[in-house]
């Protein structure tokens, strides 16, 4: 038996110190880059290529310090361990759009969600300022007062730059789009400095326009910035599998309402369009893009004809693309043409039989067709009984085929609530027709039930 006590109080003693492990000494990393700051003033020491790895070294340690011992997706019951019981705790947070557990520690707070780490944020640096590039110009400095340390310099920039590029990843997971472009800007800045031989990646400034244009929304000065990157990015040959970077670099100039440059953007943004289609002819964001412009009502940029006869043509080479049949259909939508999206709809449906969503959109087309001649009939001023009766049934009749392309959707995907609902909501408009009340009763209690699940 006292064996056992020693073990269990051996256990306990070893266990107390992880309750506060990883502490940061946040006093002892300000000395260190005191001292490596006073170093690197001194007439010897700063001539030597050693002292500022050193320093590089110091500050990069300074910048990870607070989260050092965390990552994404980290479960935070590991994580627990390595930073110690946390000073607070806060229930419901809201980080870029998911509901976390916010815990308070001395330097950061840490977010959660089906226990895993999802972002965190830094309250308070060892030092104010961006320690990160502190550290890569010192990398530098060294690198050029000595050839020998070319490759400690190297995996000096090497490992700033990933710091970055983590940083960009948790501010953007947090919803910080503006402050997760900067990280990712300075990603890139790093991988471009003398003295770094590493693999370089285009995905730094092409997520850094990315996030700016997503900033932009809240920050309208994000989507000029967004501009710059992605131009950046697309001179230098950068381009993502689908192409949406054209599709991204039209929303930052569209974005630009300042009207002096207003008109200017919007030529800019049909020519990046225009690029980007030609390039990549099957990319629907680029055509809604487009589709967009040439039909926006303050500031059309041309004849939509022109759309239409580019998306024929290539149509005309490819005809069984049923991309190009979708981009299509959504572009005759938008000009609220029904006989042709219905049209191209069917195609696509025609060519992938098994695909749910463009079954749907085709019944949703008939449907959208039978709204406008609804509207016009309502804004009409009938003189007979008989004439507003022949329009009803032509309404009803322009309704009625949506019906049996719903239910071909529903038996590809019996839990699509999207689906099921139309279907109710239809069938109960046309209730009054032979056996549409049933049908009504039918898919009502199928959305019950769905719902119910």
């Amino acid at each position: 038996m006292k064996k056992l006590i020693f073990a269990v109080m051996a256990v306990i003693v070893m266990a107390a110190p992880m309750a506060n492990a990883q502490k940061v000494n946040k006093e002892a990393l300000v000395a260190k880059l005191a001292k490596v700051d006073a170093d690197s003033q001194d007439a010897k020491k700063g001539a030597k290529g050693a002292t500022w790895l050193a320093r590089g070294a110091a500050y990069l340690e300074a910048a990870e310090a607070p989260s050092k011992d965390i990552f994404l997706d980290m479960d935070y019951t590991v994580a627990a361990v390595a930073l110690g019981r946390a000073n607070a705790q806060n229930e419901g947070v809201d980080v870029g759009g998911v509901a976390c557990t916010e815990y308070v520690y001395p330097m950061l707070k840490v977010y959660v969600a089906g226990g895993k780490v999802v972002s965190w944020a830094v309250t308070s640096p060892v030092k104010a300022g961006d320690l990160a590039m502190e550290a890569a110009n010192s990398y530098v400095k060294a690198g050029q007062l000595d050839a020998k340390l070319a490759s400690k310099v190297n995996e000096g920039l090497e490992k700033v730059k990933n710091y970055y590029s983590t940083m960009g990843t948790v501010n953007y997971k947090a919803g910080n789009a503006g402050a997760a472009a900067e990280m990712y800007i300075s990603a890139d800045a790093v991988q471009n400095m003398t003295g770094y031989t590493g693999q370089k990646s285009g995905d730094f400034i092409y997520n850094a326009g990315l996030t700016y244009v997503m900033d932009g929304e809240k920050n309208p000065a994000s989507f000029v910035k967004g501009a710059e990157a992605l131009t950046k990015a697309l001179e230098s040959g950068y381009a993502d599998e689908q192409g949406n970077i054209y599709y991204y670099l039209f929303h930052a100039y569209f974005g630009q309402k300042d009207s002096s440059v207003r008109v200017a953007n919007l030529q800019r943004a049909k020519t990046i369009l225009m690029e980007g289609l030609a390039k990549y002819p099957a990319n629907t964001l680029i055509v809604e893009g487009l589709i967009g412009l040439y039909t926006d009502r303050e500031n059309p940029v041309g004849d939509p004809q022109e759309l239409v006869s580019m998306v024929d043509g290539a149509l005309e080479r490819d005809p069984n693309n049923k991309s190009l049949w979708n981009s299509r259909a959504i572009m005759f939508d938008r000009m609220k043409n029904y006989p042709e999206s219905i049209k191209s709809f069917q195609k696509v449906v025609e060519l992938d039989p098994q695909n749910v969503q463009a079954t749907y959109n085709l019944a949703l087309s008939y449907i959208f067709q039978g709204d406008a001649m609804n509207d016009e009939m309502n804004s009409r001023d009938y003189k007979s009984n008989a004439d507003f009766q022949a329009d009803q049934k032509k309404v009803i009749d322009a309704y009625k085929p949506a019906v049996p392309v719903l239910e071909a959707a529903h038996k590809l995907d019996p839990k699509h609530l999207g689906v099921l609902e139309t279907l109710k909501s239809l069938t109960f408009r046309l209730r009054d027709e032979e056996g549409m009340m049933a049908k009504y009763e039918q898919y009502n209690k199928a959305l019950n039930e769905l719902k119910a699940q």
